[in-house]
């Protein structure tokens, strides 16, 4: 099972993981910053952009594809989704990693008795539905819940958008089990295996992944610590670039 990366720069190897319905060009703003230093691998995960006809069911199956396509030893950042598929490959590809970033991303993405920092089952299957009945409109909505409450909403959202269509539309079947995945994860129970020195990075205002999933999951594993960025959602990378790329910067600094 192959995948599309695109390489740039030179250095120690850095791999970005994108979230869920997007691909490699969201990471188009900070690319050229992080290949000053790094040789950047900007990944489409399966079923998206110019990996949409590598198909992959489950988040094991996403996860292996990603590890053999990287060297061994890369930093990986993985946000939202992208984030998921990080910390599985921490689990399952260990010696593939280097360091960890997580941005913007949780455990377990639905809400159960046991887990109040989700949102509803019926969230997500609702989304589902409706994006079945009506793609553009659906597609539209969730990248404005991305950047809920940030006083750059129309620029974040804008450039999400542009990520979107930058390398082909989702094929509808590949978003369902994008989100299949997403309902059916929890990674919970095997954080704790996890002793890669890992960053977390959250905003306060994210609509979609709660602030208080992403302190819990840092707080679960055994070499992590925490940085939130006051007022930016669930895109910072975008809306608040210069803090986040200073960010990842020193956490990955010799």
């Amino acid at each position: 099972m192959s995948i599309a990366i695109e390489t740039s720069g030179s250095g120690p190897h850095l791999a970005l993981l994108h979230g869920w319905g997007l691909n490699g060009a969201v990471w188009d703003s900070v690319a050229e910053t992080f290949a000053l230093d790094h040789t950047l691998h900007r990944v489409d995960l399966p079923g998206h952009g110019r990996s949409g006809d590598t198909k992959a069911t489950t988040l094991d199956a996403m996860t292996d594809a990603v590890a053999a396509a990287l060297p061994p030893h890369t930093h990986v950042l993985g946000w939202s989704l992208g984030g998921q598929v990080a910390l599985n490959l921490a689990l399952r590809h260990p010696s593939r990693i280097a360091r960890l970033i997580l941005v913007a991303t949780t455990p377990q993405f639905v809400a159960a008795d046991d887990w109040p920092h989700g949102m509803r089952a019926g969230v997500l299957s609702d989304f589902a539905l409706r994006l079945s009945g009506n793609y553009s409109a659906t597609i539209k909505n969730f990248l404005a819940l991305q950047a809920l409450h940030q006083v750059n909403v129309r620029r974040t959202i804008l450039m999400l958008q542009q990520a979107v269509l930058a390398r082909g539309a989702p094929n509808m079947t590949n978003l369902m089990h994008g989100l299949e995945i997403l309902a059916e994860t929890d990674l919970r129970p095997t954080l704790g295996q996890i002793n890669h020195r890992t960053l977390v990075i959250q905003g306060d205002h994210d609509a979609l992944t709660p602030e208080p999933a992403a302190r819990w999951l840092a707080s679960a594993m055994a070499n992590a610590e925490y940085e939130m960025i006051p007022h930016a959602a669930h895109a910072p990378f975008l809306s608040h670039q210069p803090q986040f790329v200073d960010r990842v910067k020193r956490f990955l600094s010799p």
